[in-house]
This record gives C-alpha cells, structure tokens and sequence, in this order.
C-alpha cells in the first residue's frame, strides 16, 4: 500500500481555492486556464485509480459528490466507480448516497489509512494530507503547478511541517502547468 497526494498548486506552494470556490479574494487560479488544464486524468493515476481508494475530506467530497456525478467522460467513469473513504464528523452514512461507493472512514484517519491493504490517492482535502504528513505516510506527491505565484493562502508545505526529503521521479508540461511527481527518499 503506498499513500498519493495530488494536488494543484501554484509556484509559491499555495492549494487552497483552484476553482474559485471558496470564494478567497485569489480563488480560481488553475481554472484561469481553460477547462482542459484541469480536466482528465492530469494526475496520471491510471492504474492506482482503478485498483485503489480515493480519500477525501468533508468538503472536497461535499464538492465532488456534486460535480463528479454528472459528468460522463472516460476519467468520470473512474472517478465515480472508484471506491471512497471519506474523513468526516458531520456527514452521516445517509449522505454518501450523493456520491457512489462512497463510505465513512471508520475510525482515527491515521489508523484507517494504516490499516488500508489498497493504494490511498488523497485529492485535495489539506487537512487530511497534513494529518498524512504528520504521521510520516505520504509516499508520493503529484503536483500540477500552474505559472502563478498568490503570495497568500493555505500551503501544501506549512511553515511548521515536518521535515521531508523527497526526489523528483519526473517533471512533464501539461498545457499551462507542470506535472511532477516526487516520492518519499528511501531511509
């Protein structure tokens, strides 16, 4: 089982608000470029999508489950008959109707994520990647970096974090931004 992080992010490091969503004063920075920057399967997570689990936190499944649904493309397909846990105290079993194969975390993140026999892509959800990176179980990163700097906002990388010492297992350019994966440096 190994942990991925996927996330859109800007050249300062800032996650929070790509769709504008959020309603931040700077929110909607990756979808300033186009639909087709962010559409498909940018990440490249073919395989691991198919045969893992996606995890989420409340409100990027909340967002999800409304959009996600809808949709009928070939990276739709996955994304909603890909099994997902969801990390949340407010949402109730009943609620993950919204959303095929959708089911509740059972018990501690940290816990549950140990106990995982699948891959664990994690989409978004900051809080819940920072409990990962706290807890040492992030194995890869997949960051699509677009050409904009924010000077403000949540980052991927807190101040504070933990130390990581990570290598680049590849860079390519996709449409307007970058696509790079890094794994955790063997100990």
């Amino acid at each position: 089982m190994s942990v991925v992080v996927i996330e859109f992010t800007t050249l300062d490091g800032i996650v929070s608000d790509p769709d504008g969503r959020g309603g931040t004063p700077l929110g909607g920075w990756a979808f300033r470029y186009g639909p087709e920057a962010v559409a498909g399967d940018k990440f490249r997570l073919g395989r691991t999508l198919d045969e893992g689990v996606l995890l989420l936190g409340r409100s990027t499944w909340e967002l999800f489950s409304r959009i996600w649904p809808t949709r009928d493309t070939s990276f739709a397909r996955r994304m909603n008959a890909v099994p997902k846990l969801v990390a949340t105290r407010t949402l109730t079993e009943a609620d993950m109707s919204a959303w095929g194969n959708s089911r509740i975390l059972d018990g501690p993140l940290v816990d549950a994520v140990k106990r995982e026999p699948r891959d664990v892509v994690v989409a978004g959800s900051l809080g819940v990647v920072h409990q990962l990176m706290a807890a040492d179980l992030v194995d890869e990163y997949r960051l699509l970096t677009f050409p904009t700097a924010l000077g403000a906002g949540s980052r991927l990388f807190p101040d504070a974090g933990p130390h990581q010492e990570l290598e680049c297992l590849s860079a390519e350019q996709i449409d307007a931004a970058v696509l790079t994966r890094f794994r955790r440096k063997t100990r």
